[in-house]
């Protein structure tokens, strides 16, 4: 018992020692006000950075390039706020150029009003684009606070003040980049918002979630609308990189028609391509599409544009009167184009369609298949089965030691059975994911490595098992000792696979649900663990009055046991229905998704 509350304890006190030490992943909405990092000293004086911005004057509407630039620095938080109250909350939002360095932030009620880094990496060089808004003051001036190390920092960094027309200039220096952009680009914009209205009767549509609105800052939308020989395709998602479907005839990337709205320094390129493999899309040089046009407002990047359902002429395009897997992905993009693999699984239908065919609204998974087929498993075999077994061995010897299963005594039978199923289910749930990869996974952490272990433990238990002593010979003792820590140790580890598991790509459970509703299992089954050890130790405890006593032994002996065999079982059926309960919560989460 010891062993599982020590590691709990340890997980506990390393997951709540890493949230209190600094910000070293950005998240650092608390200083939305003041600007201050919580670093625990007072920041420099004189700045060794700069901001600059790419031009004087803005209109309602308008894209200002900001570069914030010097030494080496670890951190940074970037706002705009009214030059006449800079104590006023954050004014307009933010764009990103590249996602690896910088990320958006909330402050107040305006989103992504405030970009702060992703990480500790050391750079010399940021650059966003700020987009005014309606409702902007007629001066702003940009803020920056810089972190260069954890006790070297300056807050609020005084930046250029951009004006709309006909203000008066402002009194504070403007830095100007040599490489000025214009403040909006000569492109073909929607006229107005896609929307999901003529889903399932008039248009085939893709929505996540299901029934999610294309405007919403948390919905992909994908739709198919046939007019005679052409479709009209419009897409829809959060994404300030890019936005891409594919039409395959498999759920494997490879060999299928890919189109793609890349978001490049706030202007949208469409393109078609094609997948190969795992590679990275081939873009291709010619562009079968029509009426092509884009709008990227508040995060949401949508993109509209047509093609005829058959083009003999393009080599990789799909005729689009087949029925098709269809994709749907987001990620980010660089400089010059390029993108980067998706940090997520991509959206997959969970059938094959024809988009011109009957009108739908259907959804789609981010998890595949085998993967949630490998998550159910896993959680049945180590949140039902082996925790449930153990608890059995433990404490139910004596309560079911005079009941006979099939010959040998109850308890040994359940634990066995129980234990035998969590291998089965183990080994059927460890293949699957190489199935499904076609091999070793690069990209899942420690996951595998800790699942490889885990899955050697598991095999390990029942063998060491088929050679055990018998009950008094002289190396049964060893023998307990090695079963008790080898399965003590494959539970531990488990646990922390499971952990580590849900936040991965392919699976995804909602965060951070998954991780409390984990902790909750620990917590529960160590609770109960702890509660039928105490009732032991009470139960031995009163046996030893009694049999010194030497009154009425027999009959206040079998009354202790009878008290201690109604707990027991109490305590067991409780500890059954929680079990189920957590199961079948982890099991719905794995089947939204």
């Amino acid at each position: 018992m010891e062993l599982p509350v020590l590691a709990f304890a340890i997980w506990m006190f390393i997951c709540f020692y890493a949230s209190a030490d600094g910000y070293p992943n950005g998240k650092v909405r608390g200083a939305c006000t003041n600007m201050i990092p919580c670093h625990g000293s007072s920041p420099q004086v004189s700045p060794e950075h700069t901001i600059t911005v790419n031009g004087t004057e803005f209109k309602p509407g308008d894209n200002i390039e900001v570069q914030l630039s010097g030494p080496d620095f670890e951190g940074f938080f970037i706002q705009a706020r009214d030059a006449e109250h800079l104590d006023s909350p954050a004014v307009g939002s933010f764009v990103l150029v590249d996602r690896r360095l910088s990320q958006l932030l909330t402050c107040g009620h305006t989103k992504n009003s405030a970009v702060s880094h992703t990480s500790k990496v050391k750079k010399k060089y940021i650059k966003v684009y700020w987009i005014a808004p309606g409702d902007a003051p007629k001066r702003v001036q940009f803020l920056a606070t810089v972190v260069k190390k954890y006790k070297t920092f300056w807050v609020k960094i005084p930046g250029p003040i951009v004006s709309q027309p006909n203000t008066l200039s402002p009194t504070t220096p403007l830095h100007v980049t040599s490489e000025a952009i214009l403040t909006s680009h000569p492109v073909s914009y929607l006229s107005k918002p896609i929307n999901a209205s003529g889903c399932g009767s008039m248009k085939f549509c893709i929505r996540n979630p299901s029934n999610c609105d294309p405007e919403s800052a948390s919905c992909f939308f994908l739709s198919f609308q046939q007019e005679k020989s052409s479709v009209l395709i419009e897409m829809s998602g959060p994404s300030e990189g890019y936005l891409a479907f594919a039409l395959s005839h498999d759920q494997w990337m490879g060999g299928d028609d890919a189109y793609l709205c890349i978001n490049e320094d706030h202007h949208v390129h469409i393109s078609t391509a094609c997948l190969k493999g795992r590679s990275p899309p081939v873009l291709d040089s010619e562009n079968a599409l029509e009426d092509v046009s884009w709008r990227l407002v508040g995060g949401v990047l949508q993109c509209s544009f047509r093609r005829s359902i058959r083009l003999p002429a393009y080599k990789g395009r799909f005729n689009l009167d087949a029925s098709y897997y269809i994709f749907l992905a987001d990620g980010e993009a660089g400089e010059g184009g390029l993108i980067y693999k998706h940090r997520r699984q991509p959206l997959i239908t969970n059938g094959i369609y024809n988009v011109t065919g009957l009108p739908q609204d259907i959804g789609g998974s981010r998890s595949p298949q085998l993967i949630k087929i490998h998550g159910a498993l896993m959680f049945v075999a180590w949140i039902t089965t082996a925790s449930i077994g153990v608890i059995v061995a433990r404490f139910f010897k004596p309560v079911w030691s005079h009941s006979l299963l099939f010959g040998k005594e109850m308890w040994f039978q359940v634990h066995r059975m129980l234990m035998l199923t969590t291998v089965m289910l183990t080994g059927i749930s460890f293949v699957l994911p190489f199935i499904y990869q076609g091999g070793w996974s690069q990209q899942a952490g420690f996951h595998p490595y800790l699942g490889c272990t885990v899955m050697a433990l598991t095999i390990f238990q029942p063998l060491m098992a088929g050679f055990r002593p018998s009950r008094h010979a002289p190396r049964r003792q060893l023998f307990n000792w090695f079963h008790w820590s080898t399965g003590t140790t494959a539970r531990i580890l488990a646990v922390v696979t499971m952990f580590l598991g849900m936040d991965l790509p392919a699976l995804d459970l909602p965060n951070p649900w998954d991780t409390y509703t984990m902790i909750g299992f620990v917590a529960w089954h160590v609770g109960i663990d702890v509660l039928l050890e105490i009732h032991s130790y009470c139960l031995i405890r009163k046996v030893e009055v009694i049999e010194d006593d030497r009154v009425q032994i027999l009959q206040s002996l079998t009354s202790a046991e009878a008290e201690g065999r109604l707990f027991k079982q109490i305590v067991f059926t409780i500890y059954v229905c929680g079990n189920t309960v957590f199961l079948i919560a982890f099991l719905a989460a794995i089947n939204q998704i």
